[in-house]
């Protein structure tokens, strides 16, 4: 029996179709991106990507061979290459994602989005801070692990982490810059950390 495409992957090739519309020359110039007449690559969470330019396709250049990009993954590379604005630029400062400028106070990604993954890395900090240098992380002072990582070589986000104790569960924060709307759609970031939180998780089960 032939196996039938999930929801999010038929969207995924959706989208995918949907990049052909754009001016490629426009993102490669403006993300200083490296390209061939076939593709354009960029890294995204310390991996190689490149997308087809006569196609859409996204594909993530693993030791293995190319793999077609997962929702998270296509939508969050290509929400940043084809919508952000003309002039996007980082503020600099890290805020909650319902303090980003622009939002409209009106409807909020939920708070508790990331408690499964805090469970997961509860009294696993060494782990995340390994996963986190993995990924080109710079440590920070918050928390007892804390990291900025480049999403992309040009947009960072920062990771913090409170490990549980014999009071508190653990806590587990994505800080995004303050001027990340420029970039990608508010509902992208719930893609873009979910990607993320899936790269952290991989390299902490690579190192056992």
């Amino acid at each position: 029996m032939e196996n039938r495409k999930s929801n999010y992957d038929l969207t995924r090739d959706r989208v995918e179709g949907e990049f052909l519309k754009y001016d490629q020359y426009k993102m490669i110039e403006k993300f200083h991106l490296d390209h061939d007449a076939d593709y354009i690559f960029l890294r995204f969470l310390s991996c190689d990507y490149r997308v087809n330019r006569r196609t859409g396709r996204v594909e993530r250049l693993d030791a293995e061979g190319p793999v077609h990009g997962s929702f998270n993954e296509v939508l969050t590379i290509f929400d940043v290459l084809c919508e952000s604005k003309p002039d996007c630029r980082l503020s600099g400062a890290f805020v909650r994602v319902n303090d980003l400028d622009g939002i409209t106070k009106t409807a909020y990604l939920g708070g508790n989005l990331f408690d499964g993954s805090a469970k997961a890395f509860t009294h696993r900090t060494e782990a995340l801070r390994a996963a986190c240098e993995k990924l080109g992380g710079l440590p920070g002072n918050v928390g007892d692990v804390s990291y900025q990582i480049p999403m992309f070589d040009f947009f960072p986000v920062m990771v913090q982490f409170w490990d549980a104790d014999d009071e508190f569960d653990a806590v587990l924060k994505i800080m995004w810059d303050r001027r990340t709307l420029d970039f990608m759609r508010y509902e992208t970031t719930y893609y873009a950390a979910g990607r993320l939180l899936e790269r952290i998780q991989e390299l902490m089960n690579e190192a056992g």
